[in-house]
């Protein structure tokens, strides 16, 4: 039954537990279905909440300015339009629309006292987030084996990964990660949501909406478990696979300058796996819908928000051609096309 303000003394927190219903016939009596989310983000913040939406929005906006920078450097630079920066440029056009689906939320949040969002588009952040992380996984790992053909068999490189093969393989990449999530999508859609609606989180996920369903959610954690393990330890076990073969390739090349050469080219795509794959793994892989919210909190900060923000930093840093490109750029001021 919807909370009362009548019988709850405090008005806050009678704002915060009430919700939106709407009733409809189901045999001889009503039921109350959830309309809409409170989004808890984070408690007991009240006193900083400015300071931490203006470092949020500053993040934010570093993020784009280093993915949008990366993206247009290697676009720009005839010598970058190789499969490996090609590559690159897809993920830092990822992690725009990647950010784009929660932060921009957050940073509203963090200014409405209310921080409301609609059932359907609770669902819809959930979908895109999923679908986006999903493709980065799938681009990261065909990233592991562009480097795997160039390092383990050079000779064929050339043939094997083509500019042709290469827009395949991104185009697989975001049909895969867009197609993926959908079974989860319309599993939890369908189940019943009578109350609470408090999201304990910082954005709509699947876990917190899971621990919300007012039925048995046995089955939907179970389809759960099994679908992000899937999809996070098989790309991971080819990834790790294909770093075996690369180190043992390495190791065989007779020059220390050659053995660097070749380490450097794989250092900053494995740190970049390392962050996104360790956080997302212990987040989604679990057959429980109770978790801790303090622990869930902090690794969803990691991988929505300093994830894509250390990867343009990651990548550029690491890499001479790529510092080349962007000081170029820069320095031409060629920032459009």
């Amino acid at each position: 039954m919807p909370c009362s303000c009548s019988r709850v003394r405090d008005q806050t927190n009678c704002s915060l537990f009430s919700f939106q219903v709407h009733r409809g016939e189901m045999g001889a009596r009503n039921q109350s279905t959830v309309t809409e989310f409170i989004i808890a983000g984070f408690p007991g913040i009240q006193h900083i909440e400015s300071i931490l939406f203006m470092l949020l929005l500053f993040t934010y906006l570093l993020i784009i300015t280093g993915n949008v920078v990366i993206f247009l450097a290697i676009r720009l630079q005839p010598r970058l339009h190789a499969p490996m920066y090609f590559f690159i440029s897809i993920l830092s056009f990822l992690e725009l629309w990647y950010t784009a689906v929660t932060i921009p939320k957050m940073l509203s949040n963090l200014l409405d006292a209310r921080r409301s969002i609609s059932f359907k588009g609770c669902l819809m952040q959930t979908y895109f987030f999923h679908a986006l992380g999903i493709t980065e996984i799938l681009l990261l790992t065909s990233m592991a084996y562009d480097r795997y053909l160039a390092i383990c068999i050079p000779l064929h490189y050339p043939t094997i990964m083509t500019s042709t093969f290469g827009v395949q393989l991104a185009t697989s990449c975001w049909l895969g990660g867009f197609l993926y999530p959908l079974p989860e999508i319309i599993l939890i859609s369908r189940l019943p949501f009578c109350g609470p609606n408090i999201i304990d989180h910082i954005f709509c996920d699947l876990p917190p909406l899971l621990s919300l369903a007012c039925t048995d959610t046995s089955l939907s954690v179970f389809v759960d478990f099994m679908l992000n393990a899937f999809v996070l330890l098989g790309p991971l076990m080819f990834i790790l696979l294909t770093y075996i073969m690369i180190i043992r390739a390495v190791l065989r090349i007779q020059s220390s300058e050659g053995r660097k050469k070749a380490f450097s080219t794989c250092a900053s795509h494995l740190i970049v796996v390392v962050m996104f794959f360790s956080t997302t793994s212990f987040m989604y892989i679990r057959l429980t819908k109770t978790y801790s919210l303090a622990y869930d909190r902090l690794l969803s900060v990691v991988y929505s928000v300093l994830t894509p923000l250390l990867n343009p930093v990651i990548y550029s840093l690491r890499n001479k051609e790529i510092r080349d490109a962007v000081w170029k750029m820069l320095k031409g001021r060629q920032l459009f096309f």
